[in-house]
């Protein structure tokens, strides 16, 4: 047959692994003739995929099952060039494990990821992430490393790639149950992880069976997991940032103005806080997927999916409350202000004013998401080929209980702090009496139900036409229809009666021994809290649960709730050349969306009220966008020498807004008076792409690679501030706040990527990379800067490893420089600089049996945040994370 040539073994070789998994496989041509195992194996199988490939890829390869360079697919993807990664998606501040994925200094939200060339519903936790702040990224909490086979990061653009994916694509790709070797396969992890700040142990289990005909046309594989950890983070964290001091809510001089005119637009702290937060993370779920071939052309495969975390989580903040006093009340004299921030000030008591409050929020919590696909790979003739899937995915995250209690401390006691920028905390502190005798008030809120829901429904047919001695090689071609829903639920609530005669007698606990000791700083750490079940209780025992009440007195939050619902259809063709030491593909693809959004409008006027609750009255509002577009995309590889590979690219890539940037109601924080919203006529974001590389590869598992990129994003999205009327939950009625909105804006990234992979010996390697990125918005910030969501201008990456048949061990090390996160309140704010250190040790210690012992986060980075070089917003510190896995097979 014409295909199995070594130019057109070549052509499937270099796609046989594409982001979107659509070319049919060579039968009879392999690249490699050696079979290679372990950490060398997995380096290897990585480098001749990205060698073959015509296009610009990253790839990282699974020694074995359950045997990623990490316990978290993110993890291990952060230390590949260009990569960056960040632990949570709205703000929730910084954990132990990598969550969101991101490009060459961008937003997680234009990066794709795809799981075997397909969407994944996605939702979380957190439920700000659920409602008010839903980016377009994948959670990779759901997604157990268990399930890889390998990870392909496309860089450059082609046309067969499905859209969405603004600076590149990460597909996930799994194991399929005709691709083993052995007619069954059995395979268990038994292990556990040591948490060292939780001080708890949890156990981790997986296994997988596969089963093949010993004709090769029937199999079936299960994979399925159970993974529990304990996980506390301590921390100095300002949740409101810094306000500035002198003036009313209308901007005239205040009393504090007119007698200290020098603390006029003074920032000072709103909220100083002491903050305990505990998780507790059980995932669970599993993967089976079928294979039959009813005929030697045909193979058709039917794969389930799910994978749910139960995430319930407290988290403690005892603050001194800058907000109540500061503004009103003048510091004793020796303060000092300092590149206009108040940096040092004590407060002398003064009976009345409460100095302290503290939240105490205990929430229930899920993240679910699951897909079904069906797929028919048919080899019409020998110069065609099709394949055809029909899927749908679904992704829930839940908050059904949400306990809170919100108390005020410190009557009368006075409060001083000192600030020393971002090194290191601020040091303060509050008089008064701060046990639960000196609760002077308390309040609940947010015992709401929020739900948020990711669906998908869609449809491939993808053909490739194959030429025998031509330099065009093969055509690609074929359509994508999609239909998409993003919804945000707050249907029913509780109104909360008189709780705190119940709650104020329950059971306390204390906060753990040498909390925060690795942060530094000096501020309250001996504190008490009631336990989650005293608050659980209390809130229980005296609220009204009101279902699906939409009247004035229901607890139906409209405002909490939208729905953007997408229509997507794209087609595409693909030419595809190869010549004497080059290929190269050349591409075009079409673009079609109907966007439905659907969201509601705060609003006072009885003539304008569609629904109304005890959250306040809005008005319903409905948008339609169309949106599109031909995306262009081009491809050049060029083989200078039997070593040198040279790469060019070219093209264009769109993403849609984020779905709460398009859809969210306007919503505010009764404390700080800031909120944000969404904003139905976004653009999508355009980029143009442009990409140069040159790679040596200079021995067996070798490489030196020098690349540079540019992109210049269309219709990028920044924030602007405008005040809006919004409904206050503490004076029940409508107020005027600071709320950022999404507007369209124009950005430039532009880098360069170094990479450098070498064995030392049969046994001994090293490897490192490193990224510069420089990012620019035509947008300013509030603070004067023009930078790019998720920008740092240095990541690097470094690691070594030793490995014979027996023991094998790897020592890696990732840093990443500060970026931009987003806004706190109406303010941008950022995350310092990090660096994570990691290792891995092995032993074979049969054929069947082997022991693995992974070290994360072993010098338990601080996670800086800040709003500028004098005011900082948190500190976190989570601990150290100990893997230990029995691995067995048959």
């Amino acid at each position: 047959m014409h295909r199995k040539t070594l130019l057109s073994a070549a052509i499937a070789g270099c796609l046989a692994f594409s982001a979107h998994a659509q070319e049919a496989q060579p039968k009879a041509t392999d690249l490699d003739t050696v079979t290679v195992t372990g950490i060398r194996g997995s380096m290897e199988k990585s480098l001749d995929t990205k060698r073959e490939a015509n296009a610009r890829l990253e790839v990282v390869t699974a020694e074995d099952i359950g045997k990623l360079p990490a316990h978290n697919v993110a993890d291990t993807l952060q230390r590949l060039p260009g990569v960056n990664i960040s632990s949570s998606s709205a703000s929730e501040g910084g954990f132990d494990e990598a969550d969101r994925v991101s490009l060459r200094g961008t937003s997680p939200s234009l990066t794709q990821t795809l799981i075997n060339g397909h969407s994944v519903g996605s939702a979380d936790w957190f439920v700000l992430s659920q409602g008010s702040n839903v980016g377009r990224s994948v959670s990779y909490t759901l997604l157990p490393s268990e399930l890889v086979r390998s990870v392909e990061v496309s860089k450059s653009s082609q046309a067969k790639l499905q859209d969405g994916g603004t600076t590149g694509t990460v597909n996930i790709i799994t194991r399929k149950p005709l691709e083993f070797a052995k007619p069954i396969t059995a395979e268990a992890s038994i292990g556990a992880v040591r948490a060292d700040q939780a001080e708890a142990t949890d156990p981790q289990l997986s296994g997988l069976f596969n089963y093949k005909n010993d004709d090769g046309t029937f199999g079936v594989m299960v994979q399925a997991f159970k993974q529990k950890r304990h996980l506390r983070r301590e921390a100095e964290e300002l949740p409101s940032g810094f306000f500035q001091l002198g003036r009313n809510s209308d901007g005239t001089i205040n009393a504090l103005g007119q007698s200290n005119p020098d603390l006029v637009d003074v920032w000072a702290p709103s909220l100083l806080g002491s903050t305990l937060f505990e998780q507790i993370r059980d995932r669970k779920g599993g993967l089976v997927s079928l294979q039959f071939k009813p005929a030697d052309n045909l193979t058709l495969g039917l794969e389930g999916f799910t994978s749910k975390m139960q995430a319930n989580n407290y988290n403690r903040n005892f603050m001194l409350w800058g907000g109540n006093f500061a503004n009103s009340q003048a510091p004793d004299a020796g303060y000092t202000v300092k590149d206009g921030v108040l940096t040092d000030a004590k407060y002398a008591g003064k009976a009345g004013t409460d100095y302290a409050v503290y939240d105490m929020i205990y929430r229930e919590a899920t993240a679910k998401s699951s897909y079904v696909t069906l797929d028919a790979d048919w080899q019409v003739n020998d110069n065609l080929s099709a394949k055809f899937q029909a899927g749908s995915t679904k992704g829930t995250g839940s908050t059904p209980r949400q306990f809170i209690a919100e108390v005020t401390l410190a009557n009368g006691g006075g409060a001083s702090w000192n600030t020393h920028g971002i090194g290191s905390p601020v040091d303060w502190s509050v008089g008064g009496d701060i046990t639960p005798a000196g609760v002077t008030s308390f309040g609940t809120w947010g015992n709401q139900q929020v739900t948020a829901e990711d669906k998908e429904k869609w449809f491939t047919a993808d053909f490739s036409q194959y030429f025998n001695d031509s330099a065009l090689s093969s055509i690609d071609f074929g359509a994508r229809y999609a239909d998409h829903k993003r919804e945000a639920l707050s249907p029913e609530g509780a109104t909360p009666g008189d709780i705190w005669s119940a709650l104020k007698s329950g059971a306390t606990a204390s906060y753990p021994g040498g909390f925060a000791s690795g942060i530094g700083g000096n501020f309250p750490r001996n504190l008490w809290y009631f336990t989650p079940s005293a608050l659980k209780d209390a809130i229980l025992a005296n609220s009204t649960w009101l279902s699906n009440n939409d009247g004035p007195s229901g607890r139906h939050n409209y405002g909490g709730e939208w729905k953007v619902q997408e229509k997507n259809f794209g087609a595409y063709v693909q030419a595809n050349f190869v010549g004497d030491r080059w290929s190269a593909n050349v591409g075009l693809r079409y673009v079609n969306v109907d966007q439905d959004i659907n969201t509601y409008l705060a609003v006072s006027d009885p003539a304008n009220i569609d629904v109304s609750s005890q959250f306040g009255s809005w008005k319903a509002l409905s948008y339609n966008n169309k949106h599109s577009r031909l995306l262009p995309s081009a491809n050049l590889k060029f083989d200078l020498a039997d070593d040198l590979v040279f790469r060019f690219a070219a093209s264009q890539t769109q993403t849609l807004p984020d779905y709460s940037a398009l859809g969210a109601s306007s919503w505010g924080s009764d404390l700080s008076r800031t909120g944000g919203g969404g904003n139905p006529r976004l653009k999508p974001v355009l980029s143009s792409n442009f990409d140069a590389n040159l790679e040596w590869y200079f021995m067996p598992r070798g490489l030196l690679s020098v690349g540079v990129f540019a992109m210049n994003l269309k219709d990028y999205v920044g924030f602007d501030t405008e005040t809006q009327m919004l409904f206050s939950e503490l004076t029940n009625k409508l107020e005027a706040y600071k709320v950022a909105m999404p507007i369209n804006v124009d950005g430039k990234v532009s880098g360069m990527e170094v990479a450098y992979e070498q064995p030392i010996g049969d046994n001994f390697g090293v490897n490192a990379n490193y990224t510069y990125v420089d990012g620019k918005s035509s947008f300013t910030w509030a603070n004067g800067s023009n930078s790019l969501q998720g920008t740092s201008k240095n990541t690097y990456n470094v690691g070594a490893y030793f490995e014979n048949d027996t023991f094998g061990a790897r020592l890696s090390y990732t840093y990443r420089s500060s970026f931009l996160i987003g806004l706190q309140g109406a303010v941008p704010y950022y995350q310092d600089d990090f660096g994570t250190l990691s290792a891995s040790l092995s032993y074979k210690a049969t054929d069947w049996l082997s022991i693995s012992l992974d070290a994360l986060n072993l010098n338990n980075p601080t996670f800086k945040y800040y709003q500028s070089a004098s005011i900082p917003t948190a500190f976190y510190e989570n601990g150290r994370q100990y893997y230990i896995n029995f691995h067995v097979k048959y």
